[in-house]
């Protein structure tokens, strides 16, 4: 109920004509961070456990194990205490499922992108199953966004040519190990068809723009420094990092913001937000 309560406080759109010049744009900018820190709640619960858990894990059961039990907890609690609805919870399970096959495809013996060390019960494909829950709070993040800021899209592209291209991102992850890497390809569609696209949102009491593209960069960086984060304790690791950790090659940001559109056109595609996405004409 406290978390509810923080909620209708945040969401409350009251004018505060008195705030100008310096004052309002510290009270807009603090109010953008304690939104941007409610929005992140499932990756901020989840990074605390990868922090807290021990390598060895807890009373005999492995890490990857525990994690895994940590995550099912709180997409539970987020459920039942109506922090997320069914409809949330069906696309962050597709984000889950999605996650998983290419975590399965990456760490396959005829590719080895990135490993998982560390023994588990529940690995699948010596892929642990939490995971899934890393590319899932992507999309958790996104949806609890989309509501504490009152986000409208103006003039996203047709329906069919975002889903297009999201396809488009996801096969070249696979197929870039045999034909070649078209990321930048891809980029460039992006960029022509989110030319237009402005993200609008509400830190306070008015409406702020955004263009579409540097939203899903800005996002894609933070990944980027969360996935040092999680090599640096060991959750998983690439090549380079077996003997000792090192930052992650600064190109991979590119790739996750790739996957931010692909996470970003799927949330778009629930009802209650299409309501707010103006398809250009």
């Amino acid at each position: 109920m406290q978390l509810h309560t923080l909620d209708d406080f945040l969401m409350r759109q009251t004018p505060r004509p008195e705030l100008a010049g310096a004052s309002r744009f510290a009270a807009e900018f603090l109010m953008f961070g304690v939104k941007e820190a409610r929005a992140c709640l499932f990756v901020a619960l989840f990074f605390v456990a990868v922090f807290s858990v021990p390598r060895a894990g807890v009373l005999g059961l492995p890490r990857y194990d525990v994690l895994l039990l940590i995550a099912l907890a709180i997409q539970v609690w987020m459920l039942a205490s109506r922090l997320e609805t069914w409809d949330e919870i069906k696309a962050i399970t597709l984000f889950h499922v999605i996650g998983f096959a290419l975590e399965v495809f990456k760490t396959s013996a005829h590719i080895k992108s990135w490993s998982y060390p560390d023994f588990a019960y529940t690995k699948l494909f010596d892929v642990p199953l939490f995971s899934g829950f890393m590319y899932a709070a992507i999309g958790s993040y996104i949806i609890q966004a989309w509501r504490l800021f009152h986000l409208r899209i103006e003039h996203h592209p047709p329906y069919w040519m975002a889903a297009l291209l999201a396809l488009l991102i996801y096969a070249n992850f696979f197929t870039h190990h045999f034909i070649g890497d078209y990321r930048w390809y891809l980029a460039a569609c992006a960029l022509g068809l989110y030319a237009r696209a402005t993200v609008i949102f509400t830190p306070l009491d008015r409406e702020r723009k955004m263009p579409l593209l540097l939203a899903f960069v800005l996002i894609g960086f933070f990944i980027w420094l969360a996935e040092n984060i999680s090599t640096f304790f060991g959750i998983w690791r690439y090549p380079n990092q077996i003997g000792a950790w090192s930052t992650v090659h600064v190109g991979k940001w590119s790739s996750w913001s790739l996957l931010v559109i692909m996470t970003f056109t799927i949330v778009c595609n629930l009802k209650h937000i299409k309501e707010t996405v103006h398809v250009a004409k």
